[in-house]
């Protein structure tokens, strides 16, 4: 099973570049896309319903233009959800689907910019969406992915001194990922990959940081440690471009 995420930074201009659609030519099983931006029916029908899957869309209710999630299966899901304990999110950051031997869902964490308010809800998204993945975990394993809007070591951004103090790589943030670790879900990136450098997901566009590889890695692939030697492969597909973001992929044997 081959799975991909992305945070596309608005999925009617990524469209445009004529940048994805890649993805649904190489027939990934499972497809996730966050931030898309875009309502379901302002989405072209190409890559609202492309040939081939099962799509499903998370956007936000209060604000157009803004976050959202997107879900593209080859095999229709036993169940499709939205938001956090099943609950649809107003800012459309998660869409999950249940199979026969586990969950994914994929998500797209806050932002801890813009002053203590947003900071308060990214921490609460973070604590709340733990305590839902334990749940889930009594009945099946789970896999989540997605921006998670955190860098968690020194070597998962280029300028690690610099950001002590910046959101992204508060250490309150970065405890988060220390708990989800503890609580038995593994980063597959660092799994396979424990002391590689330079390996980032995101890059300032502002700045050109990308042609520098100025970056922070802040996609990620989670598993629960019951199926993590069930990982075969995971790659940063840095080569792809149309965001400012790259893609990110596991490959995954099958799951009993």
């Amino acid at each position: 099973m081959h799975i991909i995420s992305w945070n596309v930074n608005g999925l009617r201009a990524v469209h445009r570049k004529e940048a994805i659609q890649w993805i649904f030519d190489e027939s990934f099983d499972i497809i996730c896309l966050q931030e898309i931006k875009s309502l379901a029916e302002q989405i072209p029908v190409e890559i609202r319903n492309p040939v081939g899957y099962f799509s499903y869309f998370n956007s936000p209710d209060i604000k157009k233009g803004y976050s959202g999630t997107a879900l593209y299966t080859k095999k229709e899901p036993i169940d499709v959800f939205y938001g956090i304990d099943k609950k649809k999110d107003v800012e459309g950051r998660i869409v999950g689907a249940e199979f026969d031997n586990f969950f994914i869902l994929n998500v797209y964490f806050p932002n801890g910019g813009g002053g203590p308010e947003r900071l308060e809800y990214k921490l609460n998204f973070y604590k709340d969406f733990l305590q839902f993945i334990k749940k889930l975990e009594k009945k099946k394993p789970v896999i989540f992915c997605g921006d998670i809007n955190t860098a968690h070591t020194p070597i998962d951004l280029a300028r690690p001194k610099e950001n002590e103090q910046n959101t992204g790589f508060l250490p309150i943030e970065r405890a988060w990922i220390d708990t989800v670790a503890s609580s038995g879900y593994v980063d597959t990136y660092r799994a396979l990959n424990p002391g590689t450098v330079n390996a980032y997901t995101y890059w300032d566009m502002k700045t050109f940081a990308r042609d520098r590889n100025v970056g922070w890695r802040i996609d990620y692939f989670f598993v629960s440690k019951k199926i993590a030697t069930n990982i075969q492969d995971v790659e940063i597909l840095s080569e792809k471009y149309g965001s400012d973001h790259c893609p990110i992929t596991i490959t995954v044997k099958e799951i009993i």
